[in-house]
């Protein structure tokens, strides 16, 4: 409810502001995480796996089976409340009250970045929950209830260097489905703290090897992108296949930001003081594992 003392033009101000600024922060986390809005206060999230591969007809028919993925979701109450006083709105001649709701906006798009990234560092651990599968989102032993039941490695252990890139790329490249075939996944994506930039950007861009004096060429520069993210841990790093329409993680969204409630408080010091809370609801999950391969914590 928007109090009645809160006059209309505060209000409007309010809300076109936060609505314009909301979208100027760039959203770095779109690239690792897909929104799923729900539609109640849980939410399974139901999949079909891998679609089984053609068979010879010649032999008869084979009747083949989908496994199913599921997790279900809960969001949490998440808000930023700002106050502006009765004299620095008559007195200030600055737009306290928009750069204040335009800071707040900012601040929710910052928020998703920091729970993606958050999650995507912490996915050896239980912190953001589990994988589909009922195991760590970043494990050594991932076996799906499908055909192919040779449990799969996600999570390595190396330093970065162009050698181990290429050792954690080959196994990324060639993860198989829950039924025994490659995943045709492109991981071409390079995820770093910021004390890794320079060896991600050799890595990415420089088109020769750079740890060797015979100019070698280097296979990934041009092919691969790569992200510098700071709520990762400084050794850290994760190489992801990020233009699939499923992502490593799943934003669950009950409810957008907006603006909840406004009200003002005659007792408050500088002439009483309006009140705007913004509100939203949201969660972060993990999708398929598939998707994300730590090379580092």
């Amino acid at each position: 409810m928007i109090s009645a003392q809160v006059p209309y033009s505060l209000v409007a101000a309010a809300k076109a502001g936060f609505l314009n600024s909301i979208k100027v922060e760039q959203p770095y986390w779109q690239t690792v995480a897909v929104t799923h809005n729900m539609d109640g206060k849980t939410s399974d999230l139901v999949d079909l796996g891998a679609t089984p591969m053609p068979t010879n007809g010649k032999t008869g028919v084979t009747v083949q089976d989908f496994i199913e993925r599921h997790i279900s979701v809960t969001p949490e109450d998440w808000d930023i409340t700002v106050w502006l006083s009765h004299n620095a709105m008559m007195d200030d001649r600055t737009n306290t009250l928009n750069t204040r709701v335009r800071g707040a906006a900012v601040n929710f798009n910052r928020h998703f970045n920091k729970l993606t990234f958050s999650a995507l560092n912490s996915g050896d651990g239980t912190t953001y929950g589990l994988a589909y599968d009922g195991g760590n989102f970043f494990q050594n032993t991932h076996i799906d209830a499908g055909a192919y039941q040779t449990a799969q490695d996600n999570m390595y252990a190396v330093t970065l260097t162009l050698d181990n890139f290429e050792t954690v790329r080959v196994a990324a490249q060639t993860v198989r489905d829950d039924q025994g075939e490659y995943s045709g996944y492109n991981h071409n994506l390079l995820i770093v703290p910021p004390a890794l930039e320079r060896i991600a950007a050799n890595i990415t861009r420089n088109p020769e090897d750079y740890k060797t004096a015979n100019r070698a060429a280097n296979p990934y520069s041009g092919v691969i992108n790569y992200m510098v993210s700071p709520y990762l841990d400084s050794t850290a790093w994760f190489l992801l296949a990020p233009a699939e329409v499923h992502k490593p993680v799943i934003m669950a969204m009950r409810e957008q930001p907006n603006l909840q409630s406004a009200w003002f408080d005659p007792e408050a010091p500088d002439g009483g003081r309006y009140y705007f809370k913004f509100f939203a609801r949201y969660n972060v999950f993990y999708g398929d594992w598939r998707l994300a391969f730590m090379g580092n914590t």
